[in-house]
């Protein structure tokens, strides 16, 4: 790791290759880098300080606030307010777009959303959790209004996470590759450790939420119950479950080891869509996937084509190795043989 590349240099050299959008886009991504590494401390004495708890109160979404959702939320939104890159912002625990004070300006040519504390309800088990963002471009002159954020997927000029485990890593995309990033603690810089990362298209791996089995669809039903078939079922091989109960780790598996990951709509979520939202959560992540060569689906139709009708839109989702998401997807169809 001697010569390992940072950051920085990273992205000048996708610069130079015209791998960004403009100049002003290594800087945009660096503000959001140094965003992540503070909550990466703020995460890492959440204890030492006081702040695991839960609050009296509930975001948009109807879920408690854990502390450290709020204070991560804080420090997003005012270290990348002040970067001068956004025309808005737009959070998973805020009911509105962020309007930037106009001491900072917001003239940006981009928006950004973000999740700013993906899987909270791990951290008082010292288990991982992160940063979900996702990078539009703005098109309008006047100050963005909600409409300006609807945008589809594959609208986005970027979009990444940042994991906070055993190690801090920040993992992009601005649609050349999926690249991964390690914190460097002693130097307080990132640098390249996981060059153009990619999804096996087979597995022998599934990561789903087992106690909500008994209220899937049967396209999903049927799916797993082939899996745990073994290789003496239809699959003919042998799966491993896991879960994680954090989606930025799920797709860091999937990115690492490959796998299938699945939230479906069951049916107590029918009614609100899914479970995970599509601007903050499906989208981004769905755009790291493909990248690394996977797919991503709602089971109906491809994850990114999904036009949003609402900032905080739920939505189904399956993603990962290319040949298990497409075999699902057909289960989904009305044509799937049902045997």
């Amino acid at each position: 790791m001697m010569n390992a590349m940072t950051l920085h240099d990273f992205l000048q050299n996708e610069q130079q290759q015209g791998h960004l959008p403009d100049a002003e886009f290594t800087d945009l991504l660096q503000s959001i880098a140094e965003s992540c590494r503070q909550i990466a401390r703020a995460v890492n004495r959440g204890a030492l300080t006081g702040n695991m708890g839960s609050l009296d109160s509930e975001n948009i979404q109807g879920e408690t606030q854990k502390e450290l959702d709020v204070i991560t939320n804080t420090i997003f939104l005012e270290h990348n307010q002040r970067s001068g890159h956004f025309a808005g912002m737009a959070s998973e625990e805020m009911e509105l777009p962020y309007e930037i004070p106009a001491e900072y300006g917001n003239a940006g040519k981009y928006l950004l959303l973000f999740d700013p504390l993906d899987g909270s309800s791990n951290v008082n088990l010292n288990a991982p959790v992160g940063t979900i963002f996702s990078i539009l471009s703005h098109h309008g002159k006047a100050s963005p209004q909600m409409a300006d954020f609807l945008q589809a997927g594959d609208a986005q000029v970027c979009a990444g996470y940042a994991l906070y485990g055993t190690s801090t890593m920040l993992v992009l995309t601005t649609g050349f590759g999926t690249h991964g990033f390690t914190l460097d603690e002693e130097k307080q810089h990132f640098v390249l450790t996981h060059h153009a990362m990619q999804i096996p298209a087979d597995t022998q791996e599934f990561a789903i939420n087992m106690s909500r089995q008994k209220l899937w669809d049967a396209p999903v039903k049927r799916y797993i119950s082939e899996c745990l078939q073994g290789a003496e079922g239809p699959l003919g091989k042998t799966f491993n479950m896991r879960w994680m109960a954090a989606m930025v780790a799920e797709v860091h598996r999937l990115l690492i080891r490959g796998g299938i990951f699945i939230y479906p709509a069951d049916q107590e979520l029918r009614d609100k869509g899914g479970k995970l939202r599509l601007m903050y959560e499906a989208n981004p992540m769905s755009f790291l996937v493909e990248q690394a060569g996977g797919l991503s689906t709602t089971g109906d139709q491809r994850m990114m084509e999904v036009q949003p009708g609402s900032l905080h839109q739920r939505v189904p989702v399956i993603m990962g190795a290319r040949h298990e998401v497409t075999r699902l997807q057909g289960y989904h169809q009305p044509t799937a043989d049902a045997s």
